[in-house]
């Protein structure tokens, strides 16, 4: 997912739009997740990188980009930028 985020919507809170950009990237990790994996790997990585537009994103781990989201919004940016990616992780050990 590359993908632009307005964070002011007219006749929604702030806060919500926040809300409804968090529960996309959960959708999205989820979906990514339920994919069928390469042979000899375990489990998903997620390469993420967030910022004000995409020359300024700046990388960072999954389990921050829900407070690196309220981060930019904070600085009184109209955007924020996602970028995360899916690729197979933690390669299985040869067979016993």
């Amino acid at each position: 997912m590359k993908k632009t985020f307005p964070l002011q919507t007219s006749g929604k809170d702030d806060a919500r739009v926040r809300d409804k950009i968090r529960h996309e990237v959960n959708k999205y990790v989820r979906r990514c997740r339920r994919k069928e994996l390469p042979e000899g790997f375990r489990q998903w990585e997620f390469s993420c990188k967030i910022g004000v537009d995409a020359a300024g994103a700046e990388p960072c781990a999954l389990k921050e980009v829900a407070v690196a989201i309220d981060t930019v919004a904070a600085t009184g940016a109209t955007g924020v930028y996602i970028e995360i990616v899916a690729v197979p992780g933690q390669q299985m050990g040869p067979p016993a």
